[in-house]
C-alpha cells in the first residue's frame, strides 16, 4: 500500500492527544490546587490517574482494534475522551478531577495505541522507524505548544478553559478519524478471541524476548520522562519562580529537542542501525540525569544546572522511543495492536508509578525528580545491554544455520 504524504501527519495529530492532555495543564497545577482547596502537590494525583487510565485503556483499545479494525475503536475512544475532558472542566474537587482524568485517559489511549499499530500495518524495520519519526514531528509539536498555550490561557481565564479546549480537540480527532482515516486492518485479518485466547495471546507476546526487552527499555525511558513531566512544575515554577508562560518556554525547548532528535533518527538509521543509535542515546541520557542528580544533591541553584540536563535527556528520547517501539512490534505483525497495547500498558504502569513517586518526593528542590530520572535511565541501560546480547545470540544462530549443509533430497 502506497502511504499518502498526509497520513503520517494525521496519525501524528491523533497520537498527540497524549502530550496535549498531559502537558497543557501542567502550568495550572498551582491554580488547580488553589481553586479546589487542595494541598500543595495534590494536583500531581490527577497526573498519576491519567497515566493509570492510559495503562488500562491501551490494552483495552488494542484488543478492540485487533478485533473490529482500526478506525471504529479510534473514533469511539476519542469521543469518550472528549466527553470526559468536558467533565474535567466542571469537576468540583481534586478527587472528581482525578476520576474524570482516568476516564479521559481510557478513551484517549485509542489515539496513542492504534496509530502505532497502523504504522506496523503499513511498514516494518527502518521504514517503520522513519514513519514513526514523521509521526513524532507532528506529535512533538504538542509538547512545545501545549504548556505555552496553557500558560497563556491562565493569563486570561480559569484553568477550566484548558479542559474545554481538550474536549474540543477530542471532537476534532473523532471527526478526522471518521472522515479521513483509512482502516489499515482488512476484515480477513481481524481476530476474534475469547478471554482465554486473549490471555494466551498477551502471554505469548510478553514471552518473546525481542518484544520484552524493547518494551522495558522504552518503559524505563518513559519512567524518567514522566518523572520530569510530574516533577518539573514544582521545581521550575516553585523553586525558580518561573511564570506559567516561562515554564512553557522551558518545557517547549525540551520538546523541541525531542522532535528534532526524532527527525535526525530517521536519517541516520540506514547508516548506523537502530542498535547503535539506542546504545548512544540511553548512555547519553544516563550521563545527563547523573549530572542533574549531582547538581541537585550538591546544592546547585542555577536554572541552567537543571534546564540543560533536562534538554539533553529529552532530546535523547527522540532517538530511544521510535526505535524501541519498532523493535517491540517487529515480530508481531499479525496482532500489532495487541502488542502495541501490551507495550503501552507496561510502560504507562511504570509512568503512573513515576508520577506518583514524583508527587511523594516533591520537596521544593530537583532532588526527587532527578533521582527518579536517574533510576529510569539506569534501568534503560540494563535493558539495552540485555537487548544487545539477545541480538548477538540471534546473529550467531543465523550464521550457524547458514553454515549447515543442505539436507539430502
Amino acid at each position: 500500500m502506497k502511504i499518502p504524504a498526509w497520513l503520517p501527519l494525521l496519525l501524528g495529530f491523533l497520537t498527540a492527544v497524549g502530550p496535549v492532555s498531559t502537558d497543557m495543564y501542567l502550568p495550572a497545577f498551582p491554580a488547580i490546587e488553589a481553586a479546589l482547596g487542595a494541598a500543595p502537590g495534590s494536583a500531581q494525583l490527577t497526573l498519576a490517574t491519567w497515566f493509570a487510565g492510559l495503562a488500562v485503556g491501551q490494552i483495552t483499545m488494542g484488543t478492540l482494534s485487533d478485533r473490529y479494525g482500526r478506525r471504529g475503536p479510534l473514533v469511539a475512544g476519542t469521543l469518550l475522551y472528549a466527553a470526559a475532558s468536558a467533565c474535567c472542566a466542571v469537576a468540583p474537587s481534586i478527587l472528581w478531577l482525578s476520576v474524570f482524568r482516568a476516564v479521559a485517559a481510557i478513551g484517549g489511549s485509542a489515539g496513542m495505541v492504534i496509530p502505532r499499530a497502523m504504522v506496523r500495518d503499513l511498514a516494518d524495520g527502518h521504514a517503520a522507524a522513519r514513519l514513526m519519526s514523521k509521526l513524532m514531528l507532528v506529535m512533538g509539536a504538542a509538547p512545545i505548544l501545549a504548556p505555552t498555550l496553557g500558560g497563556l490561557l491562565l493569563g486570561v481565564g480559569s484553568w477550566r478553559i484548558i479542559f474545554w479546549i481538550g474536549s474540543f480537540y477530542g471532537l476534532v480527532c473523532a471527526a478526522l478519524a471518521w472522515r479521513k482515516l483509512p482502516d489499515t486492518l482488512p476484515p480477513h485479518l481481524r481476530v476474534r478471541l475469547g478471554p482465554s485466547g486473549l490471555a494466551a495471546r498477551f502471554i505469548g507476546i510478553a514471552r518473546e524476548p525481542g518484544f520484552l526487552v524493547h518494551a522495558l527499555m522504552g518503559g524505563f525511558a518513559l519512567f524518567a520522562m514522566f518523572a520530569y513531566i510530574a516533577g518539573s512544575p514544582p521545581v521550575l515554577i516553585g523553586m525558580f519562580a518561573l511564570t506559567p508562560t516561562e515554564y512553557g518556554l522551558v518545557f517547549g525547548s525540551c520538546a523541541f529537542g525531542y522532535i528534532g532528535a526524532a527527525q535526525v533518527n530517521a536519517r541516520i538509521l540506514p547508516l548506523l542501525g537502530s542498535g547503535r543509535v539506542m546504545r548512544f542515546a540511553v548512555r547519553t541520557a544516563f550521563c545527563a540525569t547523573a549530572c542533574l542528580a549531582a547538581g541537585a544533591f550538591l546544592g546547585a541553584r542555577s536554572l541552567a544546572s537543571v534546564a540543560i540536563p533536562l534538554f539533553v535527556t529529552m532530546s535523547c528520547m527522540g532517538f530511544i522511543m521510535p526505535n524501541t517501539t519498532v523493535g517491540a512490534l517487529s515480530r508481531h505483525s499479525a496482532h500489532a495492536a495487541s502488542a502495541s497495547a501490551l507495550m503501552g500498558t507496561m510502560q504507562f504502569v511504570m509512568g503512573a508509578a513515576s508520577g506518583t513517586l514524583a508527587g511523594v518526593l516533591t520537596d521544593g528542590t530537583p532532588r526527587g525528580m532527578a533521582t527518579l530520572m536517574l533510576a529510569g535511565m539506569t534501568g534503560a541501560i540494563v535493558a539495552d545491554v540485555v537487548r544487545a546480547r539477545i541480538a548477538a545470540r540471534v546473529r550467531t544462530s543465523d550464521d550457524a544455520a547458514a553454515l549447515l549443509p543442505l539436507a539430502p533430497r
